[in-house]
C-alpha cells in the first residue's frame, strides 16, 4: 500500500523533479514582457510595471502553449529527445491514460476549498448568500450535519459548489439572489478593503457589489489614461456590467436546482 510522506521544510532536494520543472518554467516566463525576474538585484533598473502587458487570462494561454508546445517539443536534456516523443513511446507500450470525460467535475475538483456550515439560508460565504432548492434535505438535517466541503473559483463568485457528503459530488449553488453579476475575488476584496475605508462597520451583500460596480465604472473611465488601470479593466474583461436598477427581488428556491454531478477523481501523483 502507498503511504504519503512529507519531504522536511527547505531540502528542495527532495522534490528535485518538480522543483527542476518549476525552475525551466520561470526561465521562460522571465521573457515576458513586466516580469519581475528572479530578485531585485537581476531585475535592475527595469520597469516591470511599466512594460507589463498580458492580462492573466492571456498568461494562462500563454504558459499553456510553452508548455504543450515549446516545452514538450523542446529536446529534454535529461531524456535527450523531446518530452512529447517520449510519452508517444510510452503510450505505446501500456494501456493509454483515461481521458478526462467531465471537464467540468475536473475544473471543480482544482478549486480553492473552504467549509462552512450550512444554515436554514444555505450558505454564506464572505458576505454573500448561495441558495439552491437541491439545499433542502441538508437544511433540513442541518443540526446534526458536520461543516460542507466548499469550492468556489476565485474567478466568478457568483456560485458555489458544495460537497454532498454521502453522494461524493458537488452541487452547483447560485447566489441566492438571481441576477448577481460575475464578479471576481479580487474585486470583492477591494469593494470590502473600500467600504471598511469609508468607515462602514457593517459590510452586507449589497455594498459590496454596487462598491464593485463603482470601482468597474472608475476603470472604465481610467483606462485610457495609465497602464494599472488598462490592467485593472482587464481582469474583469468578459464579465456583465453590473446593473442596480429597480427590480423584485428573486430567489434562488425560485428556479430549478443546478447539479454538477461529478464523481471524485483520486488524488492525482505528479
Amino acid at each position: 500500500m502507498a503511504s504519503l510522506n512529507y519531504r522536511p521544510v527547505a531540502t528542495p532536494h527532495y522534490g528535485g523533479i518538480v522543483e527542476r520543472l518549476i525552475g525551466t518554467l520561470m526561465q521562460m516566463i522571465h521573457e515576458v514582457p513586466g516580469t519581475t525576474f528572479s530578485n531585485v538585484a537581476e531585475r535592475g533598473e527595469y520597469d516591470s510595471d511599466g512594460n507589463a502587458c498580458l492580462t492573466l487570462a492571456e498568461l494562462e494561454q500563454w504558459m499553456t502553449l510553452a508548455i504543450v508546445g515549446r516545452y514538450h517539443g523542446e529536446v529534454h536534456g535529461g531524456l535527450l529527445e523531446p518530452p512529447v516523443a517520449r510519452w508517444h513511446h510510452g503510450v505505446s507500450t501500456v494501456a493509454a491514460p483515461r481521458p478526462v470525460s467531465q471537464t467540468q467535475a475536473f475544473l471543480v475538483d482544482f478549486l480553492p476549498v473552504v467549509r462552512r456550515r450550512i444554515t436554514r439560508e444555505g450558505f454564506r460565504l464572505d458576505h454573500i448568500a448561495y441558495f439552491s432548492n437541491a439545499l433542502h434535505p441538508w437544511v433540513a438535517e442541518r443540526d446534526r450535519m458536520d461543516p460542507f466541503v466548499i469550492r468556489r473559483d476565485p474567478r466568478d463568485l457568483s456560485r458555489i459548489y458544495a460537497l454532498d457528503p454521502v453522494a461524493q459530488f458537488y452541487v452547483e449553488v447560485p447566489c441566492a439572489r438571481l441576477g448577481r453579476p460575475s464578479i471576481t475575488l479580487f474585486e470583492h476584496r477591494e469593494a470590502v478593503a473600500r467600504l471598511r475605508a469609508d468607515g462602514r462597520s457593517h459590510v452586507d451583500e449589497e455594498a459590496i457589489f454596487r462598491a464593485v460596480a463603482a470601482q468597474r465604472e472608475l476603470a472604465r473611465d481610467a483606462a485610457a489614461r495609465t497602464r494599472s488601470a488598462r490592467r485593472k479593466l482587464a481582469r474583469i474583461a468578459g464579465k456583465n456590467p453590473l446593473s442596480f436598477q429597480p427590480e423584485p427581488t428573486k430567489r434562488a428556491e425560485d428556479a430549478e436546482p443546478q447539479i454538477v454531478v461529478t464523481q471524485l477523481y483520486p488524488a492525482t501523483k505528479w
